[in-house]
């Protein structure tokens, strides 16, 4: 009897083992399973580090401003605007248009970046402020605004001023915009604000100055924020190269406008194989000037705009330090899609405290924004790691 007690329990324990064993081998090839997967994932993200390191976080709260119905100036579309930060808040100079199809700068402004608790009810820069009167004056009798890519021209508008970058520097607002009445005449101007003036909502835009020559077409030109050398520096061309012009005074433009090329060749075989040119005004950084650009693939043309970064040469911005393999921002939400689909123009870009927020043009109707951490972007472009997003 003790023998078989014996032999039950030798047998009993030799199952319980066996049992035990083959669960341990389960946990091990399960934890094995575990771990490639884990290293796969490592893998696959490490090559693609370039492009996960570089993304833009869209805010939550998109879009931040929209058309605005009660208002006959802006009631189809508000969209491309420019950016920069004065007196502890965010403003917003945008291109907006009514059902006359004529393009006009709102102004919008915002303690955090986000919310935009300001907004005026009128345009703040008309095609009639500032402008020579001995232009030939705006005469075209406009139909019902409608996005006719045939019919209309940019941004589905007839003329005015559009697409608005600014920069601060001296006490004045710069503003570099389009001033457009057909694809015959597309000038590029720049006008000054004085800050007071900013602060009192007294919009007594200086008479602009044409940048560019007449009778040549050219958009996305744009000044840098401060002075190189003791010169204004406008960049002008991304292609072959990036082309920058200094000038001593924004009033020589008068006699000599900036002569440019009009080309768009990027890289081949690449998402910015053609390029449409600069998006907000360089920012500069520790390591060199943030330039955010505009580009395209030929190949795939339904996706459309697609935003990259450049670093250039803080003494010579002429010259490309770093440049992203992959787009930073793609038009994949709705709003970025339902008027002109597969557009996102980031025209507007600034540093609030740690962060770069973007702002820019979604389908030519809406106005939205991004956002990343400044120095672990920089960290990213130049050292293609990834960078961590933080949740707005």
């Amino acid at each position: 009897m003790n023998t078989l007690n014996t032999a039950a329990v030798v047998l009993t324990l030799t199952t319980v083992g066996m049992v035990l064993m083959f669960l341990l081998l389960i946990t091990v090839f399960l934890g094995f399973i575990t771990l490639a997967c884990y290293w796969f994932w490592f893998l696959w993200n490490k090559k693609d580090a370039g492009k996960q390191g570089l993304l833009l976080l869209r805010m939550h709260e998109n879009p931040l401003l929209g058309p605005n119905p009660e208002q006959w100036w802006e009631s189809e579309a508000v969209f491309n605007p420019a950016a920069f930060v004065h007196g502890g808040r965010v403003h917003l100079l945008y291109r907006a248009m009514g059902r006359d199809g004529v393009s006009r700068v709102g102004y919008a402004s915002s303690p955090d970046g986000i919310h935009f608790d300001e907004r005026l009810p009128h345009p703040v820069y008309d095609r009639g402020a500032g402008f020579d009167p001995a232009q030939r004056p705006y005469t075209r009798t406009y139909s019902p605004l409608s996005y006719d890519t045939q019919t209309y021209a940019s941004g589905g508008g007839w003329g005015g001023c559009e697409d608005p970058r600014a920069v601060v520097m001296n006490d004045h607002v710069y503003m570099s915009f389009g001033i457009f009445e057909n694809w015959e005449s597309m000038r590029l101007a720049v006008t000054t604000l004085h800050c007071g003036d900013l602060q009192n909502r007294a919009w007594k835009w200086s008479r602009h100055i044409p940048m560019s020559a007449k009778n040549q077409t050219h958009k996305n030109w744009m000044l840098f924020p401060e002075k190189i050398d003791g010169k204004f520096a406008i960049l002008h061309a991304l292609t072959p190269g990036v082309s920058i012009e200094y000038i001593n005074a924004l009033e020589d433009l008068h006699e000599n406008p900036i002569q440019s090329n009009n080309q768009r060749a990027g890289r081949p075989g690449h998402w910015d194989a053609f390029v449409r040119g600069a998006a907000a005004p360089p920012i500069k950084t520790e390591k060199g000037w943030l330039l955010l650009y505009h580009g395209m693939d030929p190949t795939h043309p339904a996706v459309g705009y697609r935003v990259g970064a450049m670093l250039l040469d803080l003494t010579d911005p002429t010259k490309i330090l770093y440049r992203s393999t992959y787009p930073i921002l793609e038009p994949t939400e709705w709003y970025e899609n339902d008027w002109k689909p597969g557009v996102v123009y980031a025209s507007g870009a600034v540093v609030f405290g740690d962060d770069l927020l973007v702002y820019y043009g979604g389908g030519d109707k809406h106005i939205a924004a991004a956002r990343t951490n400044l120095n672990d972007f920089i960290d990213s472009l130049t050292h293609h790691t990834h960078a961590t997003l933080k949740a707005v």
